[in-house]
């Protein structure tokens, strides 16, 4: 039985996705701080990959766990989606509290794991939560709203590590110390990530299960405790047995794209050591620049896209943007001056924003309301898979294929983003709802 949900207002949708800002603003450290921190602490190039191997893997076991939990939990007070990307917050305010505080390499790489469960944590319900509460006529708007917060988010990010180097930055760089100017960044996103979920949390009530969706969660809580923990390891083996094909397509642009992505993210700031001739809290700052223009960019077109997407079809939008991603890294380390290189940050953003919204409006609309939260799980999954793969295979192919050198590692990322984009035209929206349909 499907509940016929009720349109909501811009300012409803607005106010429900106001949590992301505080989300992607720890998502936006990552991008662009904590590898520096890696470095200033004392990593080599080398070693990035695998230092970032936390997202990847609590990414893979975090979020469809919590998806198949969440779609099995219902509070009057507290509701279904809510009290987990709740608890999310307050681990990854702590932990952004104390990164940038920390004594020494491992004490850091340690905090990144903490940081990526209360992350992984708040995120997947959060997409499920935008499904449950809308129409499918409001999907597209949902999910672009939540691309414009994670525009903003990671923007306000980047912009205060450029802006506080600016400010209190000055001296020498101190081997084995993180210089003091980056502290504030953290600082404030230790209170935006908390600040934002509750305020999500206080204006949007969930709407409550049906009775027979009620009736399944108390069977639920009625099994033994051995048996409630088994069910979410079944609901997720089950999930991916029935997958849409459309799901199975998705997982081969996410392949490239994803992978692309983390060789973009780790790489960058190394480039502009060498494009740039910069020492690492000069590259650090100009990255910052770089994701604060494309986050701009994405925040702007995010809602521009869901006309753009009912008019001309979300995988044709969606491949061209992935397409314009790609020319951006071709053209980044040739661009020698710091002002010009932020110009293929335009065409960053717009795919980005793409990334960000198309495909979890796609999905919503292929997989069942009662699963929803387990395949946005999965759907997850298939992120932090090519993440994991690229942690560990790209420090040899970076050392051994590329010659160590990250201008060829940005054209390795671009080369990805072509594939992707030629993969993305294969997925058909209206052909999955004939192969899968939601009564199912």
């Amino acid at each position: 039985m499907t509940i016929k949900k009720p349109k909501l207002s811009f300012w409803q949708i607005f106010n429900m996705n106001v949590g992301f800002l505080g989300i992607q603003y720890s998502f936006g450290l990552q991008q662009s701080a904590i590898n520096p921190i890696f470095l200033f602490l004392g990593a080599s190039e080398e070693m990035l990959p695998i230092l970032n191997i936390a997202g990847p893997v609590t990414g893979l076991i975090v979020q469809p766990l919590i998806g198949a939990v969440s779609d099995k939990t219902w509070s009057p007070r507290w509701g279904r989606r809510k009290p987990f990307f709740l608890i999310g917050a307050i681990m990854g305010s702590i932990c952004l509290f104390a990164f940038p505080l920390s004594p020494a390499l491992w004490f850091a790489v340690g905090l990144l794991w903490i940081l990526d469960v209360g992350n992984n944590m708040a995120m997947e319900p959060y997409r499920a939560f935008v499904g449950d509460k809308l129409p499918e006529s409001q999907f597209s708007m949902g999910y672009q709203m939540q691309s414009l917060f994670v525009g903003a988010g990671i923007l306000l990010a980047n912009a205060s590590i450029f802006l506080f180097q600016d400010w209190f930055g000055g001296g020498q760089e101190i081997e084995g110390t993180v210089p003091k100017w980056l502290y504030y960044s953290f600082f404030i996103g230790s209170f935006l990530s908390i600040a934002t979920i509750l305020w999500s949390v206080l204006k949007t009530p969930e709407i409550p299960p049906t009775d027979e969706e009620l009736s399944e969660i108390n069977k639920h809580k009625a099994l033994p405790f051995m048996e409630r923990v088994k069910v979410p390891f079944v609901e997720i083996a089950k999930a991916v047995k029935d997958m849409p094909k459309f799901m199975w397509k998705l997982s081969a642009v996410y392949l490239f794209q994803w992978y692309a992505l983390f060789v973009y993210w780790q790489f960058i700031t190394p480039l502009f050591r060498v494009s740039l001739g910069y020492n690492t809290s000069e590259a650090a700052a100009q990255a910052a620049k770089m994701s604060t223009t494309y986050n701009v960019v994405t925040a702007v077109v995010a809602l521009v896209l869901v006309p753009l997407t009912l008019r001309f079809g979300g995988k044709k939008v969606y491949a061209l943007s992935l397409l314009g991603t790609a020319i951006a890294l071709f053209a980044i380390p040739y661009i020698q001056d710091p002002v010009y290189v932020l110009f293929p940050m335009v065409l960053f953003g717009i795919g980005w924003a793409a990334m960000m919204g198309i495909p979890y409006s796609m999905v919503s609309k292929v997989v069942p309301q009662e699963r929803r939260g387990v395949y946005m799980g999965i759907l997850n999954m298939m992120i932090v898979i090519p993440m994991g793969i690229e942690t560990l295979s790209f420090g040899p192919i970076f050392k051994n294929l590329l010659g160590g050198n990250s201008v060829n590692a940005m054209l390795f990322a671009g080369s990805f983003f072509v594939i992707a984009s030629i993969l993305a035209m294969r997925l058909n929206v209206k052909k999955a709802k004939k192969e899968y349909p939601l009564d199912s």
